[in-house]
């Protein structure tokens, strides 16, 4: 009987049963375009054409003012008790370089804690108090709270601390569904991340011996960095330096093959035009990317006439914040690359929003290395992304002594699992209880649109 198919569309979220022509069994439909088959009914089967389509819209409508499964599913629940605690140093740039090693858990009268990583005592704390008694799972409407609540816009300070709140908020709403993040984001979209190591450090003792064996294990870029001095020496000759990193280009080229990667960190040691000398002169070894190759108080005027005057790949961006710090750069596509990372950029919640805009330009992320829970949220966050991704990851064959569970490494590669939210389980016997909040903080005036949506008072 059946001649041909069709596509029938329906409202996203829905679940359907209708009644197709042709058909003597009534379908279901479940989400998004169902393939049904349009077959070609005897005399006694036809329906009028005009009363199948009402009643297919009339269901489709119905369908699309029905809430989503995934909201129908969340508990009612209220925040009530903030902690923060301290963890053991498990990186030796942690705590001097860039990140925190406070760890902040969000519980909740629904009996789910949720987990995230970053900030101060005296960041988290203020940003905690406009959370207890709300609903842990309207994040989007928390985020705006905490960043619109306080006279001053939040510095990068406090947006570490938004970033490790919002890590929580994600990783407790996982929970709630019994999902990971990564599919509340529209889930994955490779099968796993590729990685490099701030330094590789086997294979041999030159430059090329290590470049080699850091291809040989797995890891998509060999990185090094501006022809750093030897321990102890302090005396840096700018003119005189960038001439080696093009002899340590050469090396690295040699090591990784034509077909392998390296990338050089300039570490902002250069003025513009040593930064430009550097560029060039490397260029006929294809670097996959320069890191940072001004100071960063010049990236905006600088990084745009560089990247007129050089071919090789820019990125810049690891102690950025929200992304009105580089929205103009991407925009005008004078990175290749940023290096934006969490819970920096203010948690998962921003860093949507800084994939969109790299998306629309064609941009690639490399986030700089983090704390390890904010390593496994940024999985999640980036599993998704379409463009380029490659991870700068610092715990290849290392054990964290509070984490349970963790991510999954191997031969240079992170991958994702399918526990529910973060996907991480912290031992608490070996943090240390900084702070506890469980009340509102000070009542600040706060001012909404007509549609109930924050703005800034």
């Amino acid at each position: 009987m059946c001649r041909r198919a069709a596509w029938a569309p329906l409202a996203t979220g829905s679940s359907t049963r209708i009644c197709v022509a042709g058909q003597t069994t009534p379908i279901t439909i479940r989400t998004g375009v169902a393939r049904v088959n349009n077959c070609r009914p005897d005399r006694s089967e036809r329906v009028n054409r005009r009363t199948f389509l009402k009643t297919t819209a009339a269901a489709s409508a119905a369908a699309l003012f029905r809430p989503i499964d995934a909201e129908a599913a969340l508990p009612q629940a209220k925040i009530t008790r903030i902690r923060l605690y301290e963890a053991p140093t498990v990186m030796p740039l942690q705590i001097p370089l860039l990140q925190s090693n406070m760890i902040v858990t969000i519980e909740t009268d629904a009996n789910i804690t949720g987990i995230g990583e970053g900030g101060t005592r005296d960041t988290i704390e203020p940003c905690a108090g406009r959370l207890i008694g709300q609903n842990p799972f309207h994040i989007e409407r928390l985020w705006q709270d905490m960043y619109r609540a306080f006279h001053y816009p939040p510095g990068r300070e406090r947006l570490h601390a938004i970033g490790a709140l919002d890590l929580a908020l994600w990783d407790l709403k996982g929970k709630a569904l019994g999902v990971p993040v990564y599919e509340l984001l529209g889930g994955m979209n490779r099968s796993h991340l590729e990685c490099y190591t701030t330094t590789f450090r086997g294979g041999g003792n030159t430059l090329r011996e290590r470049a080699a064996a850091c291809m040989d294990a797995g890891w998509r870029l060999f990185r090094f960095d501006a022809a750093s001095l030897p321990q102890g020496s302090t005396s840096y000759d700018a003119r005189e330096r960038i001439r080696q990193v093009q002899a340590d280009c050469r090396a690295a080229r040699e090591g990784v093959g034509p077909g392998g990667n390296f990338m050089v960190d300039f570490h902002q040691r250069f003025t513009f035009a040593d930064a430009l000398r550097g560029c060039r002169l490397i260029e006929e070894f294809e670097p996959y990317l320069v890191e940072d190759p001004v100071q960063t108080d010049s990236f905006l005027q600088d990084i745009p006439k560089l990247r007129s005057l050089t071919s090789v790949p820019l990125a810049a961006g690891e102690e950025w914040g929200a992304r009105w710090d580089f929205h103009r750069l991407v925009e005008n596509h004078d990175l290749d690359f940023v290096r934006c990372s969490l819970p920096n950029v203010g948690g998962i919640t921003e860093l949507i929003r800084i994939c969109a805009l790299c998306e629309t330009h064609d941009i690639g992320i490399v986030p700089h290395f983090t704390g390890p829970i904010a390593t496994a949220a940024q999985i999640h966050a980036l599993a998704p992304y379409p463009q380029s991704v490659v991870f700068e990851y610092n715990y290849s064959g290392q054990s964290i002594p509070y984490l349970n569970e963790f991510v999954t490494f191997k031969e240079g590669k992170l991958y994702s699992n399918d526990r529910p939210g973060l996907g991480v389980t912290v031992n608490m016997d070996r943090l240390r209880l900084v702070a506890t909040i469980s009340e509102p903080g000070p009542n600040r005036p706060t001012y909404f649109r007509p549609d109930g949506s924050q703005m800034t008072w």
